[in-house]
């Protein structure tokens, strides 16, 4: 008879978190700020009004450690908040690993990941602000479906710019958008200026989330009533992400154990914020001392292989420019099966915070994600959505190192959503049709030459 063991922590719904947390404050420098691309001044308020309520304006630049979140939020939270906590046993078996692996899953939100935690409270800011539409862009589908289903619940239009290699390769994904009412359209698109000048030039076909940000921006600003929503890379994106931290340091409190290793998937990186921000204040404030680690995608490595340097969140140059890490606004990722981590530049954040040397950084190839989601699938159950698959690989990676060098490891990981609508990439895995594609550095070169002189001082 096995022994039986704890598998799956939770909280009770009085336990849930009631703020957001705020980086920022606890850095040692704060992170440069963003400017306009025509004064090359500091962006203000003004600059940003077009396209966000002035609430988020004020948490984007907010100095308070803590948020409260609204009580229509928390009330919204509450229909898959507090999201479990599981300890990877039969994969920790499988491996013959001592270390200890666990997993917070997001994937039991309506949308299917972690998404709705800033979809929803973007939505209900827009709404006190008499916003009638959102757009937006989406790589995988994942923040689309979000933002439709907050969107849904508050009384606003959505209208989404699906980026095209996943538009064609995942119907069901739009088709889930659309019954939370959003609109969708293939990026790029003929129905935007920015769709059609970029949608021109052939190698643009399988679209980017730079080219679907710039129609969705282009929409959102030429219109009064209309307002455009980000699902990751700016501040207030990823401090609503924190929600997923907090959480966990709760839940492992629960499990009477302490990570030494904390790996989350990065494309732009609301949901590696998410996970590791709270434990970072606690490793800043000298209580833990864990390795925080992104596992980004070797095909779109904007940490590993980008530069730190002001760029176009877009690939029209429409959005005010960002110090981060970038491939350059004009890069064109290949079409990887991980569409939500395929976009050409980190969150300023996110880049601040690995300049100073506060986290580390891995490109995992698609092939060793797949190898290492089909493993969790058939020993945890769970069947992963591409992009969390980088995390798994990676928590592997350090789980199999721990198997070698005997060294306590407690891998705290973020499973951030399932994979139940990209099978289709995993049909290409099985059979053998996925493949590795060789980037070289002349392959950069070109979209890294469009990055805008912004001179330094």
């Amino acid at each position: 008879m096995s022994e039986v063991r704890q598998h799956k922590y939770v909280l009770d719904e009085s336990e849930m978190p009631t703020t957001w947390y705020n980086l920022v404050p606890d850095l040692p420098s704060p992170p440069p700020p963003a400017l306009h691309p025509g004064t090359l001044q500091p962006a203000g308020p003004e600059d940003f009004a077009p396209l966000f309520p002035m609430d988020l304006i004020l948490q984007e630049v907010s100095q308070d450690r803590f948020i409260d979140i609204p009580g229509p939020v928390l009330d919204v939270y509450r229909q898959w908040r507090p999201s479990p906590l599981f300890r990877a046993h039969r994969l920790e078996e499988a491996l013959g690993t001592p270390a200890r692996i666990y997993y917070k899953y997001e994937g039991v939100s309506p949308a299917g990941s972690h998404k709705p935690n800033t979809a929803v409270p973007q939505a209900y800011y827009n709404k006190l602000a008499g916003v009638k539409k959102l757009t937006t862009e989406t790589g995988a589908g994942q923040w689309g479906t979000a933002l439709s289903f907050a969107c849904a619940l508050f009384g606003l239009e959505c209208e989404v710019w699906q980026v095209g290699s996943s538009y064609d390769a995942k119907p069901y994904r739009r088709l889930m958008m659309e019954v939370f009412g959003g609109k969708v359209h293939r990026s790029p698109s003929d129905l935007t200026e920015a769709g059609r000048r970029l949608g021109a030039d052939p190698k643009n076909w399988s679209g980017s989330l730079g080219i679907a940000i710039s129609e969705a921006v282009e929409v959102a600003a030429t219109n009064d009533d209309v307002r455009y929503a980000l699902g990751s890379v700016l501040n207030h994106v990823l401090m609503h992400q924190t929600i997923i931290g907090e959480e966990a340091i709760l839940q492992l409190a629960k499990a009477g154990d302490t990570p030494t290793h904390i790996v989350g998937c990065t494309g732009g990186g609301s949901n590696f914020a998410g996970l590791s921000f709270p434990f970072l204040r606690e490793k800043i404030a000298g209580n833990i001392s864990p390795r925080i680690i992104a596992a980004e995608p070797a095909s779109c490595p904007s940490l590993t292989r980008g530069v730190y340097a002001y760029d176009f969140g877009d690939t029209a140059g429409m959005t005010p420019l960002m110090k981060m890490h970038t491939l350059g606004h004009d890069f064109i990722p290949d079409p990887i099966h991980a569409g939500g981590l395929r976009y050409h530049g980190m969150a300023p954040l996110i880049s601040h915070i690995y300049e100073l040397g506060m986290l580390e950084a891995e490109a995992v190839p698609q092939t060793e994600c797949f190898s290492a989601a089909v493993q969790f699938a058939r020993t945890e159950g769970i069947v992963p959505a591409p992009e969390p698959t980088h995390a798994i690989a990676l928590a592997i990676r350090e789980a199999m190192k721990a198997k070698e060098t005997g060294e306590e490891t407690v891998i705290l990981t973020a499973l951030c959503g399932h994979g139940h609508f990209d099978l289709a990439a995993y049909d290409e895995y099985l059979n053998g049709r996925m493949v590795d594609n060789e980037l070289t550095d002349e392959m950069f070169a070109a979209a890294l030459s469009t990055i805008p002189p912004v001179p330094v001082g």
